[in-house]
């Protein structure tokens, strides 16, 4: 189980990575979470499903602390957000005590639906924006 779980991950990681996120970051309003690269101090921008509500920006990690924005965020919460085409500045804020099931009823649904599919350890993420 453990092994299939793995392995689904990083055939996941790698189709996002190569196929799918070079893509999506091209589309003027996809929303993207920027990042600051926790080792080389680069902009790092990953295409996310999420919902702005008021002054926050909550979205979803698949794969928690494993996945690579999540450990940038870690090391370096500010953060910027593309919705609808604008950038805004926001400090991230993992929510592990959250229900990310419950969550992802109130985010977009056809991300939701990819991240329960492909998801194998779902994290909570509150970005609170700033401008």
């Amino acid at each position: 189980m453990a092994h299939e779980r793995d392995l689904r991950f990083r055939v996941v990681t790698r189709v996002q990575r190569y196929l799918v996120n070079p893509v999506t970051r091209r589309l003027p309003f996809h929303t993207l979470v920027e990042t600051t690269g926790r080792i080389s101090g680069l902009p790092r921008r990953t295409p996310v499903g999420g919902r702005r509500v008021g002054r926050e920006f909550w979205f979803l990690s698949e794969y928690g602390v494993k996945s690579q924005y999540v450990r940038n965020i870690q090391a370096d919460p500010r953060v910027r957000v593309r919705v609808g085409g604008q950038w805004h500045h926001g400090t991230a804020q993992l929510l592990p005590s959250d229900d990310p099931r419950a969550r992802l009823r109130t985010l977009p649904r056809m991300n939701s639906t990819a991240v329960r599919l492909f998801g194998s350890d779902l994290l909570t993420v509150r970005v609170d924006l700033s401008d």
